[in-house]
């Protein structure tokens, strides 16, 4: 990559840095994407693709193979704490604290490099996906037609990896990162006076029983040598020290590897909290909302993706996957393709992912532009 265009996309990067958007308010984003792919001389781009998504699609010579890109553009709302970088959040309570502003602009820089060289022939779409952040937005982009309005045969993303060495590039056998799910438990009792228990049903020792009882679900369950967790993270209920109060709320998230280990949780989780309410004379509600599913690399495409890695920088093939969340997974439930990660380097000061002193590093843009052009054109030669 020529160090022009390696500083413009630095520039590009702090730009989107500064303004981010939040998940499901990309439309600045969309239309800066926008604007730098025309500048590049790139006419067939559709907007507004699943809420605030573009697809631009590159064509050449009379290949018939097609290969997607994809790229995602949304922000958290987490306050920025970086009081020290020039490219700062200015948006209050807004932050690209996961890497998305660079993963935006590696792929405009993929784009800028394809139109560069006259070694590929077929068609590349370039995928830029709003709301990745539990905001739905692969799957609004399905339903929108996504695969039916810009058919790919295969489709490659990446995800930037704090604590991995800056530019070295993971690529797994199969599971990447967890499918993901966020559940709720209600009990409803009988509110009374906190010093006449005998007259109430207590919802309250309901979900401390659940709280503890929750964690044999993955320990009893799922195979040990399987990935499981599940985790109450928010309990809501009690307005008086001195009463028993009504209601009381669980609401938690849980996590598994396989497609098949949803299922065994939420069984669980269901299983648990009638079983309790019925313990304590309590009623019990239930609700388990899947959010992404597993992300798991294809095995034609994992080596494609290999192989393209290889040629560009370190490869590491012997990471375990992580128990986080990627919305990608649903491309992957209808065309094959495959998801790695790059390294961002340490790790250090807090610098972790959806953290508010994270921030992309800008020396891996090459790398990650180069890895995403390498792919395309190793997929369209019929790798």
């Amino acid at each position: 990559m020529h160090s022009d265009l390696a500083e413009t996309l630095t520039a590009w990067r702090r730009h989107l840095h500064a303004n981010p958007g939040l998940t499901l308010h990309e439309s600045e984003t969309a239309a800066f994407v926008a604007a730098r792919l025309r500048e590049m001389g790139i006419t067939d781009i559709a907007e507004g693709v699943g809420g605030h998504g573009v697809v631009a699609t590159l064509r050449r010579g009379g290949g018939n193979r097609s290969v997607g890109l994809r790229g995602d553009m949304d922000a958290l709302p987490i306050q920025e704490q970086n009081e020290d970088l020039p490219w700062k959040s200015t948006i209050p309570g807004v932050m690209h604290a996961c890497g998305h502003d660079g993963h935006t602009t590696a792929l405009l820089g993929a784009a800028r490099m394809l139109l560069d060289d006259p070694d590929w022939t077929g068609t590349v779409r370039l995928v830029f996906q709003p709301a990745e952040e539990g905001g739905g937005g692969a799957r609004n982009m399905i339903a929108d037609g996504l695969f039916e309005r810009f058919p790919m045969e295969r489709i490659f993303g990446w995800h930037n990896w704090p604590g991995l060495p800056a530019g070295t590039i993971a690529v797994h056998e199969r599971a990447v990162m967890a499918a993901g799910a966020r559940f709720e438990i209600v009990f409803d009792g009988h509110a009374g006076h906190a010093a006449l228990p005998h007259l109430t049903r207590d919802p309250m020792v309901a979900a401390g029983h659940a709280i503890v009882a929750v964690q044999s679900i993955v320990a009893r369950n799922l195979d040990p040598l399987q990935g499981g967790v599940v985790s109450i993270t928010v309990v809501e209920g009690g307005e008086a020290q001195n009463q028993i109060t009504a209601r009381v709320t669980l609401k938690g998230t849980a996590r598994w590897l396989r497609d098949e280990d949803g299922e065994t949780i939420r069984e669980g989780l269901e299983r648990v909290a009638k079983g309790i309410a019925a313990t304590f004379g309590v009623q019990a509600g239930f609700s388990f909302r899947q959010g992404v599913g597993v992300t798991a690399n294809h095995p034609a495409e994992r080596d494609l993706a290999a192989a393209a890695a290889e040629a560009v920088s370190e490869v590491r093939r012997d990471l375990p996957p992580a128990m986080t969340g990627e919305d990608f997974a649903w491309f992957l439930k209808r065309v094959p393709g495959a998801f790695v990660w790059i390294g961002n380097g340490p790790a250090e000061d807090g610098r972790e992912l959806h953290n508010a002193r994270y921030d992309f590093n800008d020396a891996i843009l090459p790398v990650a532009a180069r890895f995403l052009a390498e792919t395309a054109k190793r997929a369209l030669a019929g790798g």
